[in-house]
Protein backbone atom coordinates (compact mmCIF):
# COMPACT_ATOMS: atom_id res chain seq x y z
CA UNK A 1 0.00 0.00 0.00
CA UNK A 2 1.57 3.26 -1.13
CA UNK A 3 -0.05 6.64 -0.86
CA UNK A 4 1.01 10.22 -0.34
CA UNK A 5 -1.66 10.59 2.36
CA UNK A 6 -4.08 8.02 3.75
CA UNK A 7 -6.17 8.36 6.91
CA UNK A 8 -8.25 6.19 9.20
CA UNK A 9 -10.66 7.49 11.83
CA UNK A 10 -11.67 5.58 14.95
CA UNK A 11 -14.24 7.49 16.97
CA UNK A 12 -12.77 10.97 17.27
CA UNK A 13 -9.18 9.77 16.80
CA UNK A 14 -7.52 10.31 13.42
CA UNK A 15 -4.47 8.44 12.11
CA UNK A 16 -2.70 9.49 8.90
CA UNK A 17 0.19 8.14 6.83
CA UNK A 18 2.06 10.69 4.70
CA UNK A 19 4.90 10.01 2.29
CA UNK A 20 6.83 6.78 1.85
CA UNK A 21 10.12 5.22 2.81
CA UNK A 22 12.35 6.02 -0.19
CA UNK A 23 14.37 2.85 -0.62
CA UNK A 24 16.25 4.27 -3.60
CA UNK A 25 17.39 7.26 -1.56
CA UNK A 26 20.91 7.74 -0.24
CA UNK A 27 20.14 10.11 2.64
CA UNK A 28 19.56 8.48 6.01
CA UNK A 29 18.93 11.45 8.30
CA UNK A 30 15.99 13.25 6.67
CA UNK A 31 12.38 12.11 7.06
CA UNK A 32 10.49 10.98 3.96
CA UNK A 33 7.57 9.26 5.72
CA UNK A 34 5.38 10.54 8.52
CA UNK A 35 2.61 9.05 10.63
CA UNK A 36 0.43 11.51 12.53
CA UNK A 37 -2.20 10.71 15.14
CA UNK A 38 -4.37 12.77 17.43
CA UNK A 39 -4.33 10.31 20.34
CA UNK A 40 -2.77 7.12 21.62
CA UNK A 41 -5.21 4.24 20.91
CA UNK A 42 -7.57 3.92 23.86
CA UNK A 43 -7.58 0.13 24.09
CA UNK A 44 -6.69 -3.07 22.26
CA UNK A 45 -9.75 -2.89 20.01
CA UNK A 46 -8.71 0.51 18.71
CA UNK A 47 -5.07 -0.54 18.33
CA UNK A 48 -6.15 -3.62 16.36
CA UNK A 49 -8.49 -1.61 14.13
CA UNK A 50 -5.79 0.97 13.39
CA UNK A 51 -3.27 -1.78 12.62
CA UNK A 52 -5.58 -3.80 10.36
CA UNK A 53 -7.16 -0.88 8.53
CA UNK A 54 -4.19 1.43 8.01
CA UNK A 55 -0.90 1.33 9.83
CA UNK A 56 -0.11 -2.36 9.50
CA UNK A 57 -0.26 -2.00 5.71
CA UNK A 58 2.88 0.13 5.44
CA UNK A 59 6.40 -0.21 6.76
CA UNK A 60 6.31 3.24 8.33
CA UNK A 61 2.86 2.62 9.80
CA UNK A 62 3.99 -0.50 11.63
CA UNK A 63 7.08 1.32 12.92
CA UNK A 64 4.97 4.22 14.20
CA UNK A 65 2.89 1.82 16.28
CA UNK A 66 5.92 1.04 18.46
CA UNK A 67 5.57 4.19 20.64
CA UNK A 68 1.79 3.64 20.73
CA UNK A 69 2.23 0.09 22.05
CA UNK A 70 4.85 1.25 24.55
CA UNK A 71 2.53 3.92 25.93
CA UNK A 72 -0.38 1.47 26.14
CA UNK A 73 1.89 -0.94 28.02
CA UNK A 74 2.79 1.79 30.51
CA UNK A 75 -0.91 2.44 31.12
CA UNK A 76 -1.95 -1.22 31.31
CA UNK A 77 0.67 -3.97 31.12
CA UNK A 78 -1.68 -6.73 29.96
CA UNK A 79 -3.26 -4.62 27.21
CA UNK A 80 0.12 -3.35 26.05
CA UNK A 81 1.54 -6.85 25.83
CA UNK A 82 -1.46 -7.93 23.79
CA UNK A 83 -0.87 -5.00 21.42
CA UNK A 84 2.77 -5.99 21.07
CA UNK A 85 1.75 -9.56 20.27
CA UNK A 86 -0.31 -8.24 17.37
CA UNK A 87 2.38 -5.83 16.20
CA UNK A 88 5.48 -8.03 16.42
CA UNK A 89 6.45 -10.97 14.27
CA UNK A 90 7.40 -13.37 17.07
CA UNK A 91 6.93 -14.08 20.76
CA UNK A 92 10.69 -13.65 21.29
CA UNK A 93 10.48 -10.08 19.98
CA UNK A 94 7.58 -9.37 22.35
CA UNK A 95 9.45 -10.92 25.30
CA UNK A 96 12.52 -8.78 24.68
CA UNK A 97 10.47 -5.59 24.57
CA UNK A 98 8.35 -6.43 27.62
CA UNK A 99 11.38 -7.44 29.68
CA UNK A 100 12.83 -3.95 29.27
CA UNK A 101 9.58 -1.98 29.48
CA UNK A 102 8.70 -3.73 32.73
CA UNK A 103 11.76 -2.21 34.38
CA UNK A 104 11.88 1.08 32.43
CA UNK A 105 8.26 2.21 32.66
CA UNK A 106 6.86 0.55 35.77
CA UNK A 107 8.12 1.61 39.23
CA UNK A 108 8.93 -1.22 41.63
CA UNK A 109 10.46 -1.72 45.07
CA UNK A 110 13.84 -1.88 43.31
CA UNK A 111 13.25 1.17 41.11
CA UNK A 112 10.84 3.64 42.73
CA UNK A 113 9.21 6.48 40.79
CA UNK A 114 11.98 8.95 41.66
CA UNK A 115 14.66 6.62 40.27
CA UNK A 116 16.08 8.28 37.11
CA UNK A 117 16.18 4.83 35.48
CA UNK A 118 12.37 4.88 35.39
CA UNK A 119 11.46 6.83 32.27
CA UNK A 120 7.69 6.90 32.00
CA UNK A 121 8.06 9.46 29.23
CA UNK A 122 10.08 7.09 27.03
CA UNK A 123 7.31 6.54 24.41
CA UNK A 124 6.93 10.31 24.01
CA UNK A 125 10.65 10.62 23.25
CA UNK A 126 9.98 8.96 19.88
CA UNK A 127 7.58 11.72 18.81
CA UNK A 128 8.44 14.85 16.84
CA UNK A 129 9.26 17.87 18.97
CA UNK A 130 9.74 15.95 22.22
CA UNK A 131 13.12 16.56 23.84
CA UNK A 132 14.35 16.35 27.42
CA UNK A 133 14.57 20.14 27.74
CA UNK A 134 10.83 20.62 27.05
CA UNK A 135 9.84 17.76 29.37
CA UNK A 136 9.23 15.51 26.36
CA UNK A 137 6.25 17.50 25.13
CA UNK A 138 5.62 16.50 21.48
CA UNK A 139 4.04 18.60 18.78
CA UNK A 140 0.37 17.94 18.03
CA UNK A 141 -0.95 16.08 16.23
CA UNK A 142 1.63 13.56 17.36
CA UNK A 143 4.06 12.73 14.58
CA UNK A 144 6.55 9.91 14.04
CA UNK A 145 9.15 10.88 11.43
CA UNK A 146 10.94 8.13 9.52
CA UNK A 147 13.36 7.34 6.72
CA UNK A 148 15.24 4.34 5.41
CA UNK A 149 18.42 3.23 7.14
CA UNK A 150 21.74 2.59 5.43
CA UNK A 151 20.86 -1.12 5.24
CA UNK A 152 18.95 -2.26 2.16
CA UNK A 153 15.90 -4.52 2.58
CA UNK A 154 17.00 -8.13 3.00
CA UNK A 155 15.36 -11.43 2.18
CA UNK A 156 14.97 -13.65 5.25
CA UNK A 157 13.93 -17.08 3.92
CA UNK A 158 14.42 -18.86 7.24
CA UNK A 159 11.96 -16.45 8.86
CA UNK A 160 9.70 -16.51 5.84
CA UNK A 161 9.73 -12.93 4.63
CA UNK A 162 11.62 -9.71 3.99
CA UNK A 163 13.17 -7.37 6.56
CA UNK A 164 13.09 -3.61 5.99
CA UNK A 165 15.45 -1.38 7.99
CA UNK A 166 14.03 2.00 9.03
CA UNK A 167 14.97 4.86 11.30
CA UNK A 168 12.58 6.75 13.52
CA UNK A 169 14.12 10.21 13.72
CA UNK A 170 13.79 11.36 17.33
CA UNK A 171 15.82 13.74 19.46
CA UNK A 172 15.56 12.28 22.95
CA UNK A 173 18.91 10.53 22.51
CA UNK A 174 22.41 11.59 21.51
CA UNK A 175 21.93 9.49 18.36
CA UNK A 176 18.69 10.60 16.73
CA UNK A 177 18.43 7.69 14.26
CA UNK A 178 16.51 5.02 16.18
CA UNK A 179 16.61 1.76 14.24
CA UNK A 180 13.36 -0.15 13.72
CA UNK A 181 13.44 -3.39 11.73
CA UNK A 182 10.16 -4.22 9.97
CA UNK A 183 9.20 -7.67 8.68
CA UNK A 184 6.78 -8.61 5.91
CA UNK A 185 5.87 -12.31 5.67
CA UNK A 186 5.88 -13.74 2.18
CA UNK A 187 2.46 -13.40 0.57
CA UNK A 188 1.15 -10.95 3.17
CA UNK A 189 0.21 -7.31 2.71
CA UNK A 190 0.79 -6.65 6.39
CA UNK A 191 3.99 -5.61 8.16
CA UNK A 192 5.27 -6.60 11.60
CA UNK A 193 7.97 -5.31 13.94
CA UNK A 194 11.01 -7.58 13.74
CA UNK A 195 13.33 -5.78 16.17
CA UNK A 196 13.41 -2.37 17.84
CA UNK A 197 15.74 -2.14 20.90
CA UNK A 198 16.79 1.40 19.92
CA UNK A 199 13.21 2.52 20.64
CA UNK A 200 13.31 1.56 24.31
CA UNK A 201 16.89 2.12 25.40
CA UNK A 202 17.61 4.82 27.99
CA UNK A 203 16.93 8.31 26.63
CA UNK A 204 18.13 11.60 28.11
CA UNK A 205 16.71 12.29 31.55
CA UNK A 206 13.83 14.72 31.62
CA UNK A 207 14.06 18.36 32.64
CA UNK A 208 10.77 19.42 34.15
CA UNK A 209 7.56 17.47 34.67
CA UNK A 210 6.12 15.25 31.97
CA UNK A 211 2.51 16.10 31.18
CA UNK A 212 1.58 12.77 29.59
CA UNK A 213 0.07 11.88 26.22
CA UNK A 214 -3.55 12.06 25.09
Amino acid sequence: MKSSSTSFTYGSHVYTVNGDIEWSGTVFNTPTAYVTFTNIPFDYNEFEAVYNNLLGKTQQGAAAMVPMAMEIYARNNATGERCLQLLCNSSSTVSAIVRTLKSKLVPSQYSPENDPYIQRYLPAALLKGAVNTNAYTPEEPYTVEMCRSANAPADAPLTGGTVYYLYILAHGWDTFQRAIDIFQPYGSEMYKVFNCPAAYTQCKNIQGTWQGLK
